[in-house]
C-alpha cells in the first residue's frame, strides 16, 4: 500500500501500498504468526504451471531489482536464509530474459503456504492534478514530514503498559507529549504556514486516495510531472471508508446506493459534499511525503515497483523479494509476480495486493481487483527439504 499503501511506515513503511481496494474488503486472515509456523507443503513443479515467456521476463526483471535488497534482509516468515538466495540472484543478473521461465524452473521449487487459498485486491499509482506552488484552484497542501514528530509515552499510557515502540506525537504548548494532530485538525490548519508544503493538489478526494496508495504522480498545468512517496504518517487510527459505507447500507444497487469499490466511494463522496468530508475525516490518519526520483514507485524493498510484476505481501509469511504464482477467478491477475511491497491491509498467510501502475485503466484494474483462487509461493530449491516440508 506500501508503498501505502498504507504501507507500513515506509508506506507508513511502505506503509505501502494500503491499497485502496484493500482497504475497502478483506480476505481471510491466517491465525499463524507466520509462514514455517502456518505449514509449508511441496507444490507442482515449475513446469507444469501456466507462465507465458513474457510474463516470466518482466518477473525475472523485477527480481533482479530486488536481489541486491533480498541478500541484506532477514526473512521474517522463518522460511529462508540470506544465503539461500545466492545463488539465484548471481545467475539472474547474466541471465537472458528469452529464457526467463527456464530461470525459475532451474533455481526454484514451488511451495504452499497453510492452506495456499488466496486473496488478492489491487493498487496503482496515482495521477491527479497538483502544482510545486500554490495557485488558483490548487489548494490542498502536500506536507512533508513535520519536524515536531516524534515517539514517545503519552499520559494516557500507564507505565507498566510501556512495552515496545512508543506512539507518534509531539510536545504540545505545556511540555506535554500527546498524539500528534490527526486529519480533522491537519486540514483545519494545524501544519500552515510552517513552509512544510512541498506541492498543492487541486482536489481534496483525488488526494485522499493518493494517500491511500502511498505514492503518485502530480501533473501540473505547464504538463510537468512531479513524483511524490511516503515520507511518514502522524501515527493516527486509520479507518476504512468503505467499511463504514458499508456499516451505514450504501452498497448496493438500490436507490441512494453505490458499488462497492473505489470508484463508487468516489462517487458517493463527490455526490455527497459534506456527509463525504465527514467520512473522510473519520480517516485520522495522514500521510507525509517526499518528492521521488526515479523511473518508478518504491515499494517496501526500496525498489521501483513494476506494472502486473510486483506484488505486496505479508512478510511474516512471504520473504520479500520473493516470486509468487497466482491462479486465480481474475485472470488478469494470474501468473508470476515478484513480492516487493508491503500494506496495511495486506495481513495473513496468501493474501496480496497486485500492483497494476498509473493512469487511467491501472485505475479501473485496482479499483476493482478482488480476486480469490491459489498461490504458490517459489522458493530456492532445497528449502522445502532443509526445514521439512512434506
Amino acid at each position: 500500500m506500501a508503498w501505502g499503501r498504507m504501507r507500513g511506515l515506509a508506506l507508513l513503511a511502505a506503509l505501502a501500498p494500503l491499497a485502496a481496494c484493500a482497504a475497502i474488503t478483506s480476505g481471510p486472515v491466517g491465525t499463524s504468526s507466520n509462514a514455517l509456523l502456518a505449514g509449508a507443503h511441496r507444490g507442482p513443479s515449475i513446469g507444469s504451471l501456466q507462465i507465458s515467456p513474457e510474463d516470466a521476463g518482466s518477473a525475472l526483471a523485477s527480481f533482479v531489482e530486488s536481489c541486491p535488497r533480498l541478500l541484506q534482509r532477514q526473512d521474517s516468515s522463518g522460511l529462508t536464509r540470506q544465503g539461500d538466495w545466492l545463488s539465484a540472484c548471481n545467475a539472474a543478473v547474466s541471465w537472458q530474459s528469452g529464457d526467463a521461465l527456464e530461470f525459475f524452473g532451474t533455481y526454484f521449487e514451488t511451495a504452499i503456504i497453510g492452506d495456499g487459498e488466496a486473496f488478492a485486491t489491487g493498487y496503482y499509482e496515482p495521477e491527479i492534478a497538483g502544482s510545486r506552488t500554490r495557485q488558483p484552484g490548487f489548494d490542498v497542501p502536500v506536507y512533508a514530514v513535520p519536524p515536531d514528530l516524534q515517539r514517545g509515552w503519552t499520559q494516557d499510557i500507564p507505565p507498566d503498559e510501556r512495552t515496545g515502540q512508543p506512539p507518534l506525537g509531539r510536545w504540545d504548548e505545556n511540555g506535554k507529549f500527546v498524539r500528534y494532530f490527526e486529519r480533522a485538525q491537519i486540514e483545519d490548519g494545524a501544519l500552515a504556514g510552517r513552509g512544510l508544503e512541498i506541492a498543492w493538489a487541486a482536489d481534496p478526494v483525488e488526494f485522499f486516495f493518493l494517500q491511500i496508495q502511498g505514492s503518485g504522480r502530480l501533473l501540473a498545468p505547464d504538463g510537468s510531472v512531479m513524483r511524490i512517496g511516503y515520507a511518514g504518517q502522524n501515527g493516527r487510527e486509520y479507518v476504512s471508508i468503505g467499511s463504514v459505507m458499508r456499516e451505514r447500507g450504501l452498497f448496493g444497487e438500490g436507490p441512494g446506493q453505490y458499488e462497492a469499490s473505489m470508484q463508487g466511494i468516489m462517487r458517493y463522496l463527490r455526490e455527497n459534499p459534506e456527509e463525504g468530508a465527514e467520512l473522510m475525516r473519520l480517516n485520522k490518519s495522514w500521510v507525509f511525503f517526499r518528492e521521488l526520483e526515479g523511473d518508478g514507485p518504491l515499494g517496501a524493498l526500496e525498489v521501483p515497483v513494476r506494472r502486473e510484476s510486483s506484488l505486496a505481501v505479508d512478510p511474516n509469511f512471504v520473504p520479500l523479494g520473493a516470486p509468487v504464482f497466482l491462479s486465480l477467478d481474475r485472470q488478469a491477475a494470474n501468473g508470476l509476480w515478484i513480492a516487493q511491497d508491503t500494506g496495511g491491509a495486506i495481513k495473513g498467510a496468501n493474501r496480496f495486493d497486485t500492483f497494476w501502475g498509473a493512469g487511467g485503466d491501472a485505475r479501473e484494474v485496482a479499483g476493482t481487483m478482488s480476486g480469490r483462487g491459489e498461490a504458490l509461493l517459489l522458493l530456492p530449491k532445497g528449502t522445502l527439504e532443509r526445514i521439512g516440508a512434506r
